[in-house]
């Protein structure tokens, strides 16, 4: 069963990066003003999941990259209160921006699995 959650969480984020690729605007519209150069972290952001997605695959870079994607993982935090607060996400449904933030803290207890 571990190694399952290992391949699913490794697939998880491998696809979320390259849909940064496939489909930026959608992670674009989703910035908050406050960050700067939003192509560039969308592109970072969409580069670094896949590295460690794929990572985590391997024994010798599981532990760095189950590391990377909890501080990916924090570092999105921002995102998901911009969301919460901004009137911009007001077709949101409130439920759904709510639960995406108990849905990060599983993420990292999931990838911390892995550390």
């Amino acid at each position: 069963m571990h190694n399952i959650g290992l391949y699913i969480l490794s697939f998880f984020f491998t696809a979320a990066g390259i849909y940064h690729f496939v489909k930026p605007k959608f992670y674009l519209y989703m910035m908050p003003p406050y960050i700067p150069n939003h192509k560039l972290m969308v592109w970072l952001s969409g580069v670094m999941e896949v590295i460690c997605g794929i990572g985590l695959l391997f024994s010798a870079t599981q532990s760095l990259s189950a590391w990377g994607i909890i501080a990916m993982l924090i570092i999105f935090f921002t995102v998901h209160i911009f969301m919460l607060t901004s009137d911009k996400f007001h077709k949101f449904p409130k439920a759904l921006l709510w639960g995406r933030i108990p849905l990060q803290f599983a993420f990292i207890y999931w990838a911390y699995l892995y550390v």
